[in-house]
């Protein structure tokens, strides 16, 4: 049966803001109703990612976007209506990718169990798989999610972190999401894997500011190569990705903070965490002990997972991820 011990942990565990959230779901939730949906991610998953390695940062980008705007209720995968452009389009989302993956996985779950499992949890356990599939990181998922029936593009931008912010405004962006300054550092590691459009940090190589055309924060020879990589912005040129860790750009690690400490911290976002006083004492820990960095990441996931869920009195479990029912 699912674990109701799950659900009184984590009221107790967690701040008030979830309490309530967090007692409607439970690990092993579809374990009656749909006992396979977990099985069906896992093996998508990792089926997918033989295929393509960039495919467990997309979907755990895509699950960390969505959570962030409006609560993890899988409103970034809908699609726009007449009137009404969806969170997908908005340039907050630019890059985002995985929803393809997404649909394959609710039709074969469709096919064995209509309308039972949400795609807000089909969402979480494809994250939960990617951790693991990329380095190596269980934990578990609490699930019960419903999906909303709202995506507004308009909101995306004011909700998540950008890229250019300093340390105080990502303290803020995080805390308004309940999520403490330790597990937003611990979160920030995610960025060991996956890649950035060259627009999201190039005024770092080419107009940081009146005084200094380049971050003087940023390694000098980690400049010289991303400036190969990233042309100087004009009307015309193309916006590149480049890996946020070009060592090991696939595997879920603790290189982040290594990374952070040789002032080669990707956006003005991550080496902001080394620059503060207080943060980089948090990246120092994750830096001495990579022992201990995975299981902490796999809790900061659990409780990012809480935000602002649609409990079975709300939402609806929808048939299709993009479409309300």
């Amino acid at each position: 049966m699912p674990n109701l011990i799950t659900c009184v942990m984590l009221s107790f565990v967690y701040l008030s803001m979830f309490m309530v959230s967090s007692c409607s779901l439970k690990v092993g939730y579809y374990q009656t109703s749909c006992p396979e949906a977990e099985a069906i991610v896992r093996s998508t998953v990792n089926k997918a990612a033989t295929l393509d390695p960039g495919l467990p940062a997309a979907l755990l980008r895509l699950h960390f976007h969505d959570c962030f705007v409006r609560g993890c209720d899988a409103s970034i995968l809908l699609d726009s209506i007449p009137g009404s452009l969806a969170e997908k389009e908005s340039m907050g989302n630019k890059g985002v990718r995985g929803f393809e993956f997404i649909d394959e996985v609710k039709a074969k779950i469709e096919s064995k169990c209509p309308q039972t499992v949400s795609c807000a949890d089909i969402l979480a356990f494809a994250a939960r798989d990617s951790v693991f599939r990329a380095g190596g990181i269980h934990y578990a998922v609490p699930s019960g999610r419903r999906d909303s029936r709202v995506s507004l593009s308009s909101e995306v931008i004011q909700n998540l972190p950008d890229s250019s912010f300093n340390m105080k405004q990502l303290q803020e962006n995080f805390a308004r999401k309940g999520l403490p300054l330790e597990e937003m550092v611990i979160l920030s590691g995610a960025h060991s894997i996956g890649d950035s459009h060259c627009s999201s940090f190039s005024n770092r190589l080419y107009s940081f500011s009146s005084t200094h055309q380049q971050d003087p924060s940023l390694d000098p020879n980690y400049a010289k190569y991303l400036k190969t990589q990233c042309p100087r912005p004009n009307s015309t040129t193309l916006d590149p990705v480049v890996p946020f860790d070009n060592v090991t750009p696939d595997r879920l690690d603790n290189n982040y903070y290594i990374n952070l400490k040789k002032n080669k911290g990707l956006l003005t976002s991550d080496q902001a965490l080394w620059n503060h006083r207080i943060t980089k004492k948090m990246v120092k820990n994750n830096l001495n002990h990579p022992t201990g960095w995975p299981s902490r990441f796999g809790s900061a996931m659990v409780h990012m997972g809480l935000i602002d869920v649609l409990h079975e009195t709300e939402g609806e479990i929808r048939k299709n991820c993009r479409v309300v029912n």
